[in-house]
């Protein structure tokens, strides 16, 4: 199949490198799920930006290496970094460097014609911090046909949030991902005071017409998933998983979530899949394991 024939599942927003105190791995949850999507069978790809630098050239050549297609932009700014470090439990903590390759996302007419292609795009927070990026975002979501899942994996990373950023992405969206920790949060900036699980959920469906299921990450309690239409499940963290880290896991749940819906399967059965894979990278390191 020829690329202006795929139907592409887009993971679009921040790449760069994640550093950890024994070196550095790609990262950025764009790429985690563009790469997984991939090893689901989808066709997977990155749109992001790079710098000209060096750091730049050896993301591009570790996407190929990788087998990931990717549209890469090259930009005057320095390819983005964030520092990584994790607790005893393998729970990662960033720190990201400012005003780099991936704020700066052009909008192209190659950017425009993989949204027009793309039968799914996940996006989030973060690649909004600033203006130049978070107009590229909405600019390829209004272009993505009117048939794709819209995933807003929420991804609330330090103060680079805004609830305008937050309330525009979600009125976009037809799939929101969030975890334990960004529930709260949300609640907040959107004016929600939710008795239960349940009303959190009812009040996200009355306030955004276009969304049509939510999924939350609750971590060691599991997962919950909810449907407009009713669907509901949940289910519990593997106990026999033994975590070495937990970068690239929300990544890769939210890709085999995608990938099994778009491969047919109700949201029960993608709810089950992603939860597996999740739990896989969890018992190895980095965002990029392979099998």
């Amino acid at each position: 199949m020829k690329p202006e024939e795929k139907s592409w599942v887009v993971g679009l927003g921040e790449i760069l490198w994640d550093v950890f105190p024994d070196g550095k791995r790609l990262g950025g949850a764009p790429a985690n799920f563009a790469f997984h999507a991939r090893r689901q069978g989808c066709d997977g790809i990155v749109v992001s930006a790079v710098g000209t630098d060096a750091s730049g050239a050896e993301i591009s050549a570790f996407l190929e290496r990788k087998k990931l297609p990717a549209l890469l932009a090259r930009v005057p700014e320095p390819t983005g970094t964030v520092t990584v470090s994790t607790d005893s439990d393998g729970v990662a903590s960033y720190v990201f460097a400012e005003n780099c390759a991936w704020d700066n996302i052009p909008f192209s007419a190659e950017t425009e014609n993989i949204a027009r292609r793309s039968a799914a795009v996940c996006f989030g927070s973060l690649a909004q911090r600033d203006s130049r990026s978070r107009a590229t975002v909405q600019r390829f979501l209004e272009s993505v046909p009117a048939s794709a899942l819209r995933v807003f994996d929420i991804n609330l990373r330090q103060n680079f949030y805004t609830a305008e950023t937050i309330e525009t992405s979600l009125a976009h969206c037809s799939i929101l991902k969030l975890n334990e920790n960004e529930a709260p949060i949300l609640a907040g900036l959107l004016g929600i005071n939710p008795c239960s699980r349940e009303d959190f959920f009812a009040a996200l469906f009355e306030k955004f017409p276009a969304l049509r299921i939510i999924v939350l990450t609750l971590g060691k309690a599991g997962s919950a998933v909810a449907g407009r239409d009713g669907v509901r499940s949940e289910m519990p963290a593997d106990a026999r998983i033994r975590v070495v880290d937990t970068v690239g896991a929300g990544d890769a749940f939210t890709a085999g979530f995608v990938a099994a819906l778009l491969h047919g399967a109700d949201v029960a059965t993608a709810h089950r899949r992603a939860a597996e894979i999740a739990g896989f990278v969890c018992s190895r390191a980095g965002a990029m394991p392979e099998d």
